[in-house]
């Protein structure tokens, strides 16, 4: 097999390559600085995440992407290009298979622009498959049972929720609550509450560090630096993790709400299925503490965190492109 393959989550913060035989070989931010004069790329990954916020006038350090769909193209492509070429090494003989994972609400445009992509970025051959199938597989569910499992995969710009059996979506939702979201509410919250300006990473970090989906009895706090909006001298204050909690609440009850809307959509002998097994949930933003619980009380059906969350729509991604046969109903697109 001289041909390679690489499979590719093209997530709204993270890209993650995986490669058969080798697992996942990277996992980046989804982030590309560029020079504002020649439109070159300087920069691509975390060496460009570190550079969000802190940039002079001519370099510009963006997400290309957007609530899990391409926002701008000619980056996209660029940041495709480095991946593919990183994941396989310089010299090669063959252009690769590439399959990309794609959020389910996705519309044929913005598929279309995908598959332009990551052609444009040096594929032989380009496949694109729904998230929700890649990540109850990546999740060891057995998508191609006469059963029916049900998947909430939270990631950085979408939430994606599906009821999945023999192979195919039987009903799903998707919702543009994600960590980025979740960032910029505490971000906002933080500024209207306190009356202190923190930035996006800042705001990460302490969803990560004291952030929690339900009101917590022994309260987390961390130090927070930012910029003081009355005076505009630095400052440093507390915050804790009640406070993240209330900044989230309306976030969560959208996410709740798509949830129970899939539910009501489903067919009663699935419903029965989910009900028996529970919910899974996979994404880097399902790790918020205490989310299973929440979704758990809200619908009255068991939810647990996969194991491994970050990582199941690549491993999901490359098992589908390695038995490419077994998953041909699943794949919406192929050039």
């Amino acid at each position: 097999m001289l041909i390679k393959k690489v499979a590719i989550d093209l997530g709204t913060t993270n890209v993650l390559v995986y490669v058969p035989k080798r697992g996942i070989v990277i996992n980046e931010p989804s982030v590309v600085a560029i020079s504002k004069e020649d439109k070159k790329v300087l920069a691509v990954g975390v060496e460009a995440k570190d550079m969000i916020g802190r940039t002079p006038d001519m370099i510009i350090a963006e997400r290309p992407l957007k609530d899990g769909v391409i926002a701008n193209y000619r980056t996209t492509e660029a940041m495709l290009r480095y991946f593919i070429n990183k994941a396989l090494g310089g010299v090669r003989l063959f252009r690769p298979e590439v399959m990309v994972a794609v959020p389910g609400g996705i519309t044929s445009t913005e598929r279309r622009a995908v598959m332009e992509a990551a052609m444009a970025a040096g594929a032989r051959a380009a496949y694109i498959i729904k998230e929700p199938i890649v990540a109850a597989i990546g999740a060891d569910i057995p998508i191609g049972s006469a059963s029916g499992n049900m998947i909430i995969d939270i990631g950085g710009g979408t939430a994606e929720i599906a009821v999945i059996s023999l192979g195919g979506i039987v009903t799903s939702g998707s919702v543009r609550i994600g960590g980025t979201r979740l960032d910029a509410s505490i971000g906002e919250y933080i500024r209207r509450k306190y009356g202190l300006a923190i930035g996006e990473r800042t705001a990460e970090e302490v969803k990560i560090k004291v952030g929690s989906a339900m009101y917590m009895d022994k309260s987390l706090t961390m130090e927070v630096k930012g910029r003081d909006m009355i005076s505009g001298l630095p400052r440093t204050m507390t915050i804790s993790s009640n406070d993240i909690t209330e900044a989230l609440q309306h976030d969560l009850e959208g996410l709740i709400d798509a949830i129970k809307d899939v539910l009501h959509r489903t067919p009663p002998e699935l419903s029965a299925d989910v009900m028996e097994k529970g919910i899974v949930m996979s994404g880097g933003s399902s790790q918020l503490r205490n989310l299973d619980e929440l979704v758990s009380q809200a619908t009255g059906v068991a939810c647990y965190v996969a194991d491994e969350p970050l990582l199941c729509v690549a491993k999901g991604t490359g098992i589908a492109l390695e038995n490419l046969d077994s998953y041909k109903r699943s794949i919406l697109a192929t050039r």
